[in-house]
């Protein structure tokens, strides 16, 4: 009742506000400019307003999608289309390889396809590489729209998935999406009043982090800018059975596709018309809320804005196609869908409105909006917090407000004019595929030119408007003050993301917690993995080991009913708490067993990223974020290769008492290579022995001297550490020795206190 009674007060007074913007507010004594802005500003509020409704509506018609269950014999035949261009060959390898792993009842009912528009060599040979079946196209004047319906002109199955090049399946893929088909087939039969289901989208997810989340140091705060769409407004859609297809990690019906008329080629977007035209042919379509696949999403500037300028135009392009505002076969619900992403690419130019109606008027005396104050605060105040309220109450933990118009502000600048452009006729119609292997360029800050201009605009704005202001003066302006301050945050952002940020990280790590078997000298201790990656792992110990540094190591990792076995070394230690991680660096030539690593790679990939962030960090304030991001910015950045050399082995600091052939030592800092110790007695000083027996509770060291520092602190290498390591008595020498370090270590921290 209490949410009904906001709804409805939200709506009464936004209602009144636009009404009274319309009436009162617009500037037509002002010059013509002013008016057209005035006017185009109050047109973007209108439809700010009708896009938040929808959403609104939408999630409270939404209801939660069950997950069908139908028998093992109730599957049908499945044909698995994997889209290429110009992608590399260990690209598609990663995909086919956990595609050919996915799970279901009969595996002689998948059918694997290469669909290649290029006819290359290289894929029809790692096509039969993997035992899957390739697909070449002659002379493909349509890209992926000609791609896929040459494979599905050669293909059976009543059921279609498709898989961008970069799209790597999870296990369960074909066992989470084709029960809905099944489903469907069966309720229809049985005379419940129903649209048969065109497709299934599975959200977009990405197995690296994307620019917004790299660039601004946010991988630990913000999810990935895309699961907004995919995990909640997509979701909503399915209220109106009208889910837009994303092109990846979906299942169509075969039917549904002849029925649309085949992927569309007069769209450089063919999936988000297909999936229209699919609804126009009679069809429903679901987005279901958990990932089924991941890949990987480009983090250079120029791939970004390029891919970004070709879905904004090619939304454009397919609503006009479609008539999306008049057409028959769409339900009301359904147009409001396809409109509202129409809308969505007009809200870059509404955010460029938003930004300069307070600097116009600052900076330039150009009045865009024409009211008293206190009208204003009375009629626009309880509208705005009203709104601000709903808001709050329907966001998800994907994405705040806040956030969405840092992401706008971003992107606005490069993609008005394209948009505009395509609106009134003038079109890009060749397909451009987006180049996830790009790398950065020192050249992509100068786009953060129009973001700086127009920050160093609203500074200067903020400052002349309030310059000499005292008391009533400063609150009669704080309307226009606290607009400025708002996209003074938003442009900072937005300057800060196209500086960006060094990338020093080959291969992308993945949080993950697995079995892990470790063999040296005969030795096996069974731990956890921290993360993996394809070049490397880590694992987590509660005591220190021995591993000889740089020495082959047999790795044995198990997930699921996957087990795989790889060699590599020991490159990294260091301490977290009371536990010790390893870092591990895999042997290049683990590719030579091919088998074993491509199991390796199935572990890594069969599953969500849980290095990244899947939800908004509630800690984590927008001002938080702002203040982390300056300090970064303002942190000189470490090269690569200019890194300390890192530690091969636990360090524990000692400090027992000990007496050898007559001389009193207190031991410091033991790591396995060197141990280190004073002499007490300081009376007698002895020099240090070159070679030296030390025997500490009948442990045996052998030892080498390295070095003495000023305070006399003696550094001696371990020349048996192999020989002692695995006895017993160093094992309880050492536990010792690592009780003493946590309890140091807890008394110089203050834990343990309460510990009694």
């Amino acid at each position: 009742m209490k949410r009904r009674i906001l709804y409805i007060l939200t709506i009464i007074t936004t209602v009144i506000y636009l009404v009274w913007r319309g009436l009162y507010t617009l500037p037509v004594n002002e010059s013509l400019f002013a008016l057209i802005f005035g006017i185009l500003l109050w047109i973007s509020e209108i439809i700010s307003n009708f896009t938040a409704v929808f959403l609104i509506w939408s999630k409270n018609s939404a209801k939660p999608l069950i997950e069908p269950k139908i028998f093992p014999s109730e599957y049908p035949d499945v044909d698995v289309l994997i889209a290429t261009h110009n992608e590399g060959v260990d690209l598609l390898a990663k995909t086919i390889n956990s595609a050919t792993r996915m799970h279901y009842p009969d595996k002689s009912k998948v059918h694997i396809y290469i669909a290649d528009d290029n006819e290359r060599v290289e894929m029809e040979e790692l096509a039969a590489k993997f035992g899957i079946d390739y697909l070449g196209v002659k002379n493909n004047k349509h890209a992926k729209s000609g791609n896929f319906n040459y494979a599905i002109a050669n293909s059976h199955s009543p059921l279609v998935a498709t898989f961008d090049a970069d799209m790597i399946p999870y296990s369960d893929f074909l066992t989470e999406t084709v029960p809905y088909f099944v489903d469907n087939a069966k309720r229809r039969q049985a005379g419940e009043d129903i649209k048969p289901l065109g497709l299934v989208q599975t959200p977009q997810s990405f197995y690296n982090a994307d620019s917004f989340q790299f660039n601004l140091f946010s991988e630990v705060d913000i999810p990935n800018e895309q699961d907004f769409f995919s995990r909640e407004v997509n979701v909503y859609h399915n209220a109106h059975g009208a889910a837009i297809y994303t092109g990846s990690n979906t299942m169509i019906a075969r039917q549904a596709i002849v029925d649309a008329g085949g992927f569309p080629t007069n769209t450089i977007t063919e999936d988000f018309q297909l999936g229209a035209q699919i609804n126009m042919a009679g069809y429903q379509n679901l987005s279901t809320l958990e990932p089924k696949a991941s890949g990987l999403t480009p983090t250079d500037i120029p791939s970004i804005l390029k891919q970004r300028i070709r879905w904004g135009r090619g939304v454009v392009q397919s609503v006009y196609n479609i008539r999306a505002f008049t057409n028959p076969k769409l339900t009301m619900a359904q147009r409001f869908v396809y409109i509202n992403s129409y809308l969505y690419w007009w809200s870059f130019f509404r955010r460029i409105l938003y930004i300069f109606a307070p600097i116009l008027f600052t900076v330039f005396g150009i009045r865009v909006v024409d009211t008293n104050f206190w009208v204003l605060l009375a009629i626009w105040l309880p509208s705005y917090a009203l709104i601000q309220l709903v808001m709050k109450d329907v966001s998800s933990d994907l994405r705040t407000s806040r956030w969405g118009e840092i992401q706008e502000t971003i992107f606005a600048p490069y993609l008005v004019i394209p948009i505009f452009m395509q609106s009134i006729g003038l079109k890009e119609t060749s397909f451009k595929v987006t180049n996830k292997d790009a790398n950065q360029s020192r050249k992509d800050m100068l786009y953060a030119l129009p973001n700086a201009i127009m920050l160093a605009l609203a500074l200067f704005g903020v400052v002349t408007f309030n310059y000499g202001k005292f008391g009533s003066e400063i609150a009669y302006g704080s309307v226009i003050t606290f607009w400025l301050l708002s996209h003074i945050v938003n442009l900072t952002f937005a300057v800060l993301y196209y500086l960006g940020r060094p990338i020093y990280r080959a291969a992308e790590r993945f949080a993950m917690s697995i079995d892990i078997e470790v063999s040296s000298y005969g030795a096996t201790g069974h731990f956890v993995t921290n993360d993996i990656s394809e070049t490397g792992l880590s694992f987590v110990t509660d005591y220190p080991i021995y591993y000889p540094a740089k020495e082959d190591l047999h790795f044995t990792l198990r997930k699921g009913e996957n087990t795989t076995s790889l060699v590599g070394c020991i490159v990294r230690v260091w301490q977290k708490g009371p536990e010790f991680y390893y870092g591990v660096e895999l042997n290049e030539n683990n590719a030579e067993n091919e088998e074993a690593y491509l199991t390796y790679l199935q572990i890594i990939y069969d599953g969500f990223n849980k290095s990244l962030r899947q939800t908004m960090d509630p800690m984590t304030t927008i001002i938080d974020a702002f203040l982390i991001n300056i300090e970064k910015h303002l942190q000189p950045n470490q090269k690569q290769g200019t890194q300390e050399a890192q530690p091969l082995y636990p360090v524990i600091q000692t400090n027992q008492i000990i007496t050898n052939d007559g001389n009193i030592y207190q031991l410091d800092r033991f790591n396995f290579e060197t141990l280190s110790f004073s002499q007490l007695d300081t009376a007698i000083t002895i020099m240090p022995q070159k070679q030296l027996h030390l025997v500490i509770d009948e442990v045996p060291f052998e030892l080498t001297y390295l070095h003495k520092n000023e305070s006399g602190k003696m550094t001696y290498q371990i020349d048996n550490i192999q020989d002692i390591a695995y006895t017993e008595n160093f094992k309880k020498l050492l536990a010792e020795w690592v009780h003493h370090d946590r309890f140091m270590t807890q008394q110089s921290t203050g834990e343990g206190e309460n510990d009694a």
